[in-house]
């Protein structure tokens, strides 16, 4: 009887494990599937091989770092140097002197935009060629010689209903993005955008609203000007950041040496503050090459005015002639607040 009501007993336990261990195995597998797809989700995401990016020409699908760079454009050189990007090519001959990949010989010289050697890039088979601004023009020429290449033109697309601060600006901030995404760095891009915001923001703030601002270009010891809104370099910034103008003239132009007028109604217009891009000292290699500020300070028709009386000049880094990235207009920009700050 004993034996009879102990084998029953067992017999309950065995069947009450047993399905416990059923329920258990039942769920198992439903709880390794989610596992197994989040993990996949996740390696997928990790090694995607490819982004889209929005350029001046629309949608292009970019290899993510890719292998073969092709940079021609002056905006992307210190921002690809800091990130650490290899160039299979550049136009060594319109880049700043101290560019490492200038003193790279492994970097093929692609020349100027002006007579560019496009051939080399068919016996370098890039993956991808970043070309903007000098070289926007050569596009199509480009898309012909390397058509398994991706090619992107980060050059500013002008909207008709923005101005041109906002242009100047969201230009160099698409760039700086798509570069981040195409080379896996989206931290160091969104950081770099959110050091240009702060310093805009700052130089607003230390600009008084009053002072009358004039912006020059010298070149080859000639003093050209740069206009507000067109001028190089300085042009946008004067939407940007509200400056009144000591002079406008009609038919302004982004003429890479400015526009010609004369010195004498430069000192007419007694600017408060002088800005000055110059030129040569990103391309001293040229003949007739002075430097800006000596052609500033012996300038006759200058040294009444207050500006050069009061010693607010500011002069642009050396090299944004040939380096108008997001880092140079980032101490350009903080060079500006320093200086107004101080009044």
């Amino acid at each position: 009887m004993r034996k009879s009501i102990y084998s029953k007993l067992m017999f309950i336990m065995v069947a009450a494990l047993t399905l416990v261990l059923a329920a258990c195995s039942s769920n198992e597998p439903a709880s390794t599937d989610t596992a197994n797809t989040e993990a996949a989700t996740s390696d997928a995401a990790a090694t995607a091989t490819t982004v889209e990016i929005t350029d001046a020409h629309g949608t292009v699908t970019v290899p993510v770092n890719p292998t073969k760079v092709v940079a021609l454009d002056n905006r992307t050189f210190e921002t690809l140097s800091t990130w650490g990007v290899k160039l299979a090519a550049a136009p060594k001959d319109v880049m700043p002197a101290d560019s490492p990949y200038v003193a790279d010989e492994s970097v093929q010289n692609i020349g100027n935009h002006r007579e560019p050697n496009l051939e080399l890039l068919a016996s370098i088979q890039p993956d991808l060629v970043i070309v903007g601004q000098r070289f926007a023009s050569y596009y199509e020429d480009i898309k012909k010689l390397v058509p398994n290449a991706a090619v992107i033109d980060l050059n500013i697309e002008l909207e008709e209903t923005a101005s041109p601060g906002e242009n100047f600006v969201n230009g160099l901030k698409d760039a700086t993005t798509n570069l981040g995404k195409v080379f896996e760095k989206q931290e160091e891009a969104a950081q770099l955008i959110a050091d240009f915001d702060k310093a805009i923001e700052e130089a607003k703030a230390a600009y008084n609203g009053e002072d009358k601002i004039m912006s020059v270009v010298v070149s080859g010891g000639n003093i050209g000007f740069s206009a507000p809104l067109t001028g190089r370099v300085w042009g946008p910034l004067y939407d940007i950041f509200g400056w009144v103008p000591a002079l406008e003239v009609d038919k302004s132009s982004s003429d890479h040496q400015g526009d010609d007028i004369s010195v004498e109604a430069i000192a007419q217009s007694n600017p408060d503050w002088i800005f000055v891009l110059d030129r040569d000292a990103a391309v001293s290699a040229e003949e007739g090459a002075v430097p800006a500020q000596d052609v500033i300070d012996n300038s006759p028709a200058l040294k009444n005015t207050t500006a050069i009386t009061q010693k607010q000049i500011v002069y642009a880094p050396n090299d944004t002639y040939t380096n108008e990235s997001i880092e140079t207009f980032l101490e350009l920009i903080n060079n500006l607040t320093k200086a107004l700050a101080k009044q």
